[in-house]
């Protein structure tokens, strides 16, 4: 499914942390969310998966707007792993992944065989098969975080939403999302630091900025060294990955591009086909 935030304001302690952000994730498509710190990332998504309403704007899925859905609807077409985690789980691996098929059940209703068979399905994606009696709580910070992937996949949703999915993982297995979620092809709105790992994953990057978006295209159009100096305060080459030919990014760790931008500089970048 379709997913586009349409002119998205988010005001938080009478500050606007998200400002007038029109984007779209056509079905099928991995969009990429990258920016500085504080950027306004994660305020944003979460106006995708309605933890948060926008002050104006609307996030639109296949044409209607989240907010006329309810809950339950909602969360059948979306599912959402963020950042925040909340606190250890005292339950097993498998029912905090079974916790995903809650919005097609009515309320105390025990697990059907079509349950059973999206946890073990989802726990296999993840590569944690045969970890179902384990105590969460006694997991590593990456193995939790599989964890709560395998129960964003058991929701079968139409339309994934992920807050920095990455973090806690280590490199193989960092490279093992990826190429889940690349494989999938369902429609992705995803936030990452790794602007590397954003360049091989996603179909198209949106840049934030301070709360705007600065710049949208496919990785090869906005990662740019002059994008990466002026919006990240990085220097940097962009050369071509020699093994999959994508955009790679080889930073400059002696010398800084400058002082980290600030106040609205950012916001002059376009994308190249001219749209915000």
């Amino acid at each position: 499914m379709r997913i586009s935030i349409d002119d998205v304001t988010v005001t938080l302690a009478g500050r606007d942390i998200v400002s007038g952000v029109t984007l779209v994730a056509a079905e099928g498509e991995i969009a990429g969310l990258v920016g500085p710190n504080g950027s306004g990332k994660s305020t944003l998504l979460r106006t995708v998966y309605r933890h948060l309403r926008p002050r104006t704007g609307r996030v639109l899925l296949a044409g209607r707007d989240i907010r006329s859905m309810s809950t339950a609807e909602t969360a059948r077409h979306i599912a959402a792993l963020p950042q925040e985690r909340g606190g250890d789980f005292e339950f097993t691996v498998c029912e905090v992944v079974a916790m995903g098929r809650s919005p097609y059940k009515r309320a105390f209703a025990g697990d059907d065989a079509a349950d059973h068979e999206a946890v073990a399905d989802a726990l296999d994606q993840v590569g944690l098969a045969g970890y179902e009696g384990r105590g969460f709580a006694a997991l590593s910070g990456g193995e939790r975080q599989r964890v709560l992937l395998a129960r964003a996949f058991a929701q079968r949703p139409d339309v994934l939403v992920l807050d920095e999915p990455t973090n806690h993982l280590d490199v193989q297995h960092q490279v093992e999302l990826l190429a889940l979620l690349r494989a999938q092809r369902r429609t992705t709105v995803i936030s990452l630091h790794d602007l590397n790992a954003a360049a091989s994953l996603c179909d198209r990057l949106h840049v934030l900025h301070e709360g705007a978006v600065v710049a949208s295209g496919t990785p090869r159009e906005v990662l740019t060294p002059e994008l990466l100096a002026k919006v990240f305060g990085v220097r940097a080459a962009v050369v071509e990955h020699p093994l999959t030919g994508d955009p790679l990014i080889a930073f400059d760790h002696r010398e800084p591009a400058g002082p980290h931008p600030s106040g609205g500089a950012g916001r002059a970048f376009v994308s190249r086909s001219g749209h915000p």
